[in-house]
């Protein structure tokens, strides 16, 4: 992975550079996590690259102005809880950690560790929802599920040991229930196929059926699940 700098006219992009041994062609796209992201076919010369970023120099300052800003995970912030908006209201008085309660996620102690609390909360809630299932639909294919595990990943929403072992996205547990169940079944149909075959989508059908509304639901808002921002705090 590397870097270009690139001069928009007034002010400058940093552009995130990967090469992909699956990308055909030059491709450039934006989204709220990464920012103008070019990707680079692995013939590809970062040149052409460099070229083909001026030639949609007016294209990525029209998305990038567009983009919308991070939003901390904060009192009077709303976040959605498996694709149900929720308002972070701040109990200062109260004595309960963090719950959820008539449409607002409650957090209580002092105001400067809100945020974290509350990422600690939904990092807790993504494993609570996401285990189990993926236990459940293990047991259906007939296979055992090594560890699970939660991470702030960026470049994939989950993935699967040769061991057996799982990872997923905290950030699964904002977007709605019947997506994060899909990433489950993905991540566990590849205890049957490690690849992404016709079997290994047969696989992922039989657990949830049509995958293709799924992976369009990812496509168009996984990406703005990364705005949301956990704030580092310390104390309790």
């Amino acid at each position: 992975m590397s870097f270009i700098t690139l001069d928009l006219g007034g002010h400058s992009a940093i552009v995130t550079v990967q090469r992909s041994a699956l990308a055909r062609r030059i491709s450039l796209r934006v989204d709220p996590a990464r920012g103008a992201v070019l990707m680079l076919p692995v013939k590809a010369s970062l040149a052409e690259g460099q070229r083909f970023l001026l030639a949609h120099r007016v294209w990525l300052a029209e998305r990038l102005a567009r983009l919308p800003g991070p939003v901390a995970l904060d009192h009077g912030a709303s976040v959605p809880l498996l694709g149900v908006p929720h308002v972070i209201r701040h109990a200062p008085e109260a004595r309960r950690g963090v719950w959820v309660e008539d449409g607002a996620v409650m957090v209580s102690g002092l105001l400067e560790h809100v945020g974290r609390r509350v990422g600690d909360f939904l990092k807790a809630e993504a494993k609570r929802e996401i285990v189990p299932r993926a236990h459940d639909l293990a047991a259906k294919l007939g296979r055992k599920v090594g560890r699970v595990s939660v991470k702030d990943t960026r470049s994939r929403w989950g993935s699967c040991s040769s061991a057996g072992d799982l990872a997923f996205s905290w950030r699964l547990v904002l977007a709605p229930d019947w997506v994060l169940g899909y990433v489950v079944a993905h991540e566990v149909a590849h205890l049957v196929e490690m690849n992404h075959s016709p079997a290994f989508w047969a696989v992922v059908e039989d657990l949830v059926g049509d995958a293709k509304v799924h992976r369009r639901w990812l496509k168009l808002h996984g990406p703005g699940l990364h705005r949301f921002q956990v704030c580092a705090t310390n104390g309790a």
